[in-house]
C-alpha cells in the first residue's frame, strides 16, 4: 500500500515525514494552509501518483464538551465543512438545508475512511467529527455557536475538509489525525502546547502505521 501524506506547513513535513517514508513509502505534500490549498495540492498529487490511502495530518484545537485533553490524538470519522452554507438572521442553513449537495448524497459531512472507528479503538484514542474552517475560532460566543451546531464536533482545524473533498472526487479514502495542541475558546496563543501535540501524534501514528499496512 501506499499513503499520500498533506500536512500545511515545512515543519510538519519534516516532522511526520521520515516516519511515514520509512514505513509506507508514503509521499509527503506540504499544501499550505487552509482547505483550497489542502484540495488543489492533494488533487494534483494523486493525479501524478495514485495511492492507497489519504492522510492529514497535523495539530488541531479540541471543543471543550469533546472531554479531550491538550495533549492527545484523536482521529476523524468524518471531515465537515463546519462554514459552507448561508445565514438566515440567527438561523445557520447548511447545505441540505440549501438544497445545493457537494457531491451526489454528501452535504457538510464527508465520511472518513470506513475503518477509522475500528482503528482508532484499537490505537485507545477518540474518533469523530473534525470540523474546518477558513477562521480558527478565538471567543467563546463563535465557540459556543459551534458546540450548539455541531454537538459530536471533537477538533477543529483549517484543511481537513479540503484533503477529504478531493478525496471523495478521486475516490480515495482518507483520514484526519491531529494532535490537540489547545482547547478552542479565547484565542491565547501562550497556552498552545504544540510540540506536546506533535509527539502525541508522532506517537499514535508509530502504533498505527503497521495496522494500516495490515488494513488497507
Amino acid at each position: 500500500m501506499s499513503v499520500l501524506l498533506i500536512v500545511a506547513t515545512p515543519q510538519e513535513a519534516e516532522f511526520f515525514g521520515n516516519l511515514f517514508v520509512g514505513n509506507l513509502g508514503a509521499r509527503v505534500v506540504v499544501s499550505g494552509i487552509g482547505a483550497v490549498n489542502a484540495a488543489l495540492s492533494t488533487y494534483a498529487a494523486v493525479l501524478e501518483d495514485r495511492p492507497t490511502l489519504i492522510l492529514n495530518v497535523g495539530i488541531g484545537g479540541a471543543y471543550p464538551q469533546s472531554g479531550l485533553k491538550i495533549g492527545e490524538t484523536a482521529c476523524s470519522s468524518a471531515f465537515v465543512y463546519a462554514g459552507l452554507g448561508a445565514q438566515d438572521g440567527s438561523d445557520f442553513l447548511d447545505l441540505e438545508r440549501l438544497g445545493f449537495p457537494l457531491h451526489p448524497g454528501i452535504f457538510n459531512r464527508i465520511p472518513a475512511w470506513d475503518g477509522a472507528r475500528a482503528w482508532a479503538e484499537t490505537l485507545s484514542i477518540r474518533c469523530g467529527e473534525f470540523l474546518t474552517l477558513e477562521t480558527v475560532t478565538g471567543n467563546l460566543e463563535t465557540l459556543s455557536k459551534l458546540e450548539q451546531r455541531f454537538p459530536d464536533a471533537l477538533v477543529e482545524g483549517m484543511e481537513g475538509a479540503g484533503v477529504a473533498h478531493a478525496a471523495l472526487r478521486l475516490g480515495l479514502p482518507a483520514l484526519e489525525v491531529r494532535g490537540v495542541s489547545n482547547l478552542v475558546g479565547l484565542r491565547d496563543r501562550s497556552s498552545w502546547r504544540i510540540g506536546e501535540a506533535l509527539r502525541s501524534c508522532r506517537e499514535v501514528l508509530e502504533r498505527g502505521l503497521p495496522l494500516l499496512r495490515a488494513e488497507l
